[in-house]
């Protein structure tokens, strides 16, 4: 499913515009790191589409662009460093390929499905979709993928599931705070309820400026949940699970006072060392250029109806 909105934001509003126009030699980068002799020429396509950042109310000329080198070399990815910087370089002796996903639990059909298989069985599509850490700052990001309710409908989920688990890979030998077993419970855990994670929204990214996705911001499979807070949006994606109750998430185990299970963006919930009220565009000065944060990042037409029973004070 492709989903065109009526306002899409301009690609002189995203990162590297020279960058953003070479976006269609994507397959021809992904047949070289999967392997030449993977995927037939003919085997995946690119649909493109841009995604509306922002509700009818709201403008998307307030952004400020985000420089693709900076996404690169600023992330969080606590399995490597826990500082923004080093993990760029220390992600680069992940191993991944190959690579497979397995995925159990309450569902009719279940498999491991090797990536390879997953890109010859969907269209990949570009997504541009604001993002929002629970840390205050925000970027806007081109991603390459495809709508996980996809690849979820190839189990064919069982009445009794509720909620979907995803597991990061557990490389110790590549991943030093994993071998160090500092700070979180590793592998890394995230979840969604099963509507959540069915919503059109929702997309499995294999790649983003029209290049596959660096080690570094999630390769080979990561989430992207564009209303949620950046930490829900998992990396290194080996392992979906779907179950009858919500699963025990990494963050949420680690500090369920500040990450909540759910951790929808929502500007008048702060978080307990922080407000949530605005937002630093990556790459902007820190105490200058801020902007309002947006009840679910901006996608409160698309979202809002599955929390309507929902309580919207709580940090969820």
């Amino acid at each position: 499913m492709i989903i065109n909105k009526q306002q899409s934001i301009h690609a002189s509003e995203i990162t590297d515009q020279s960058v953003f126009k070479q976006r269609r030699t994507f397959i021809k980068s992904l047949i070289a790191v999967t392997g030449a002799s993977i995927l037939p020429s003919n085997a995946a396509t690119i649909q493109y589409t841009s995604q509306k950042l922002l509700n009818s109310n709201s403008s998307v000329h307030d952004l400020i662009s985000t420089d693709k080198n900076l996404i690169e070399n600023y992330t969080n990815y606590y399995e490597f460093a826990f500082n923004k910087e080093d993990s760029t370089q220390l992600a680069q002796k992940l191993t991944i390929d190959p690579w497979s996903v397995e995925i159990s639990g309450e569902v009719e059909n279940p498999m491991t499905i090797h990536l390879e298989d997953i890109l010859r069985q969907h269209t990949l599509q570009e997504r541009i979709y604001r993002f929002r850490c629970v840390e205050a700052w925000s970027m806007v990001v081109p991603w390459v993928g495809f709508p996980l309710h996809e690849l979820l409908g190839k189990v064919k989920p069982l009445s009794t599931a509720k909620f979907v688990k995803f597991t990061s890979v557990y490389q110790p030998e590549a991943m030093p705070n994993q071998a160090a077993n500092k700070m979180l419970a590793w592998p890394y855990c995230e979840g969604l309820r099963l509507d959540e994670a069915s919503h059109p929204l929702t997309l499995l990214a294999v790649g983003m400026y029209g290049e596959t996705l660096p080690k570094q911001n999630g390769a080979p499979l990561r989430l992207v949940i564009p209303w949620k807070y950046g930490f829900k949006s998992i990396k290194a994606i080996n392992k979906i699970e779907l179950l009858k109750n919500p699963p025990i998430t990494t963050w949420n185990k680690f500090a369920p006072n500040e990450y909540g299970f759910y951790a929808n963006v929502n500007p008048e919930v702060p978080h307990p060392r922080w407000s949530q009220y605005s937002e630093r565009p990556l790459g902007s000065r820190f105490f200058t250029a801020r902007r309002r944060t947006q009840l679910f990042n901006g996608y409160a037409d698309e979202v809002a109806s599955m929390y309507r029973d929902m309580d919207l004070r709580h940090f969820f």
